[in-house]
């Protein structure tokens, strides 16, 4: 395909943690990022500037470049469709999912979905760090839903006195199969954290904008974003495949997101590969070297509470040592693991 895949986020949460505040900082935050936003809570639609009132099958222009429509589940691959129409160009789509959805079944939607210009951006269950204890005795469910979560928002956390909020936090870290936990007030977190946001033209990257500022004024409060750390790889020696794919194996707690371009040498002289990862989602997507394109790696990894100079050191391990060192006939084979069966090219 000679089209980007556009990230899929499915947004999670019971009612009350803070989902349509996480999302509406987003759609704030947007700057030039064009989001879609499909709405799976009929009941009281809360996105700013959204009015269908929960009419299925509606749809509004947010005024920024992003989208909102209002979608029942079973029209979720309909409304895919529509997305991701090359018309829409839109670089991100976050599905809000209903208070009381079984957030699992929407990401098996996602998964299964037959649309090539799409691919899994993740699993965003968000919290009540001051109404956690009570919202598990409600909804025993809950810790079924956080074990399979990407991402966990811990929201609210002003709310909470500090001894009970590291209590919540390390609770909710032993009920999750791996997730980040990010703490967060009013939804705050970094658009970074969740996908790529776009920079307009002639803008410095990480300034603030106009928009920012106006967001800040707008919530009436100045706290900052959930933190997390990005740690990038630029090499020009090619990455053997095996002790990649070790590294990928046993990625550390708190690495969300890998993105980027591996170059496998003689392991694969044809191809590039773009590798996107997002919590335990992995997938590899071979192509031709662009021509004139110097072979090269470069990836970026984010996560919260992640030990940089050690995942420097281990992507560094990775490099291919020279003529001995390089890989043999069967190298390749965990990689291809993850090459999806069709022919895809990610965003």
């Amino acid at each position: 395909m000679s089209t980007q895949q556009i990230p899929v986020v499915v947004l999670a949460g019971f009612l009350g943690s803070g989902k349509t505040t996480l999302l509406n900082h987003l759609l704030r935050s947007a700057r030039g990022t064009r989001i879609g936003v499909m709405v799976n809570d009929f009941g009281s639609i809360g996105i700013d500037a959204m009015s269908v009132a929960g009419q299925v099958g509606s749809t509004v222009s947010l005024g920024n470049g992003c989208l909102c429509c209002a979608v029942d589940a079973s029209e979720l691959d309909e409304y895919l469709e529509k997305l991701t129409r090359p018309a829409a160009s839109l670089d991100v789509i976050v599905i809000e999912a209903s208070g009381l959805a079984e957030p699992q079944e929407l990401v098996r939607m996602v998964l299964a979905s037959e649309n090539e210009r799409i691919v899994y951006g993740g699993l965003v269950q968000v919290v009540d760090a001051a109404e956690f204890h009570a919202t598990r005795e409600r909804h025993p469910e809950t810790d079924r839903h956080l074990k399979i979560a990407d991402l966990v928002v811990l929201n609210k956390t002003d709310r909470v006195a500090q001894e009970e909020l590291t209590a919540v936090h390390d609770i909710v870290a032993g009920l999750t199969d791996r997730a980040v936990v990010l703490r967060a007030a009013h939804g705050r977190v970094d658009p970074e954290v969740l996908f790529d946001r776009v920079v307009p033209d002639g803008e410095i990257e990480g300034q603030l904008s106009f928009d920012d500022l106006r967001a800040e004024e707008d919530e009436h409060h100045a706290h900052p974003h959930a933190a997390y750390e990005t740690v990038s790889l630029d090499a020009d020696v090619p990455l053997h495949p095996r002790r990649l794919m070790d590294f990928l194996d046993a990625r550390p707690e708190g690495l969300y997101r890998i993105k980027g371009f591996v170059d496998f040498g003689a392991a694969d002289p044809d191809n590039r590969y773009t590798v996107h990862a997002v919590g335990r989602f992995l997938r590899f997507y071979p192509a031709p070297w662009p021509a004139g394109e110097e072979r090269r790696t470069q990836l970026v990894l984010i996560g919260s509470a992640v030990d940089g100079r050690a995942l420097r050191e281990q992507l560094a391990a990775c490099r291919v040592g020279g003529p001995q060192d390089a890989p043999d006939e069967h190298s390749m084979w965990g990689v291809l693991r993850y090459v999806p069966q069709t022919e895809q090219e990610p965003q």
